[in-house]
């Protein structure tokens, strides 16, 4: 899997998530920087388990699609009468 990028604006706006987080929770000052790289190991350490979780709910969900197409299609049969 290729490491997870995220556009500028939305990793600015995560980073300054995360420093309202360590002033309102931890009353603790860090600076963009100090931000910005616990970000990059969240992402590395939980972005694969995310992703597959993702995959995960994508198979379940194009699964119960296909089923419901098959009943769709075992539907439409001529049966003889």
């Amino acid at each position: 899997m290729k490491p997870i990028k995220l556009p500028k604006e939305q990793r600015e706006i995560i980073t300054g998530n995360i420093q309202a987080y360590f002033e309102a929770e931890r009353g603790e000052t860090i600076g963009h920087l100090a931000a910005d790289s616990l970000l990059e190991f969240f992402l590395q350490e939980l972005g694969p388990a995310i992703y597959n979780g993702a995959l995960g709910d994508c198979r379940t969900l194009v699964g119960q699609r296909m089923q419901s197409l098959e009943d769709d299609i075992y539907a439409l049969e001529w049966k003889k009468r």
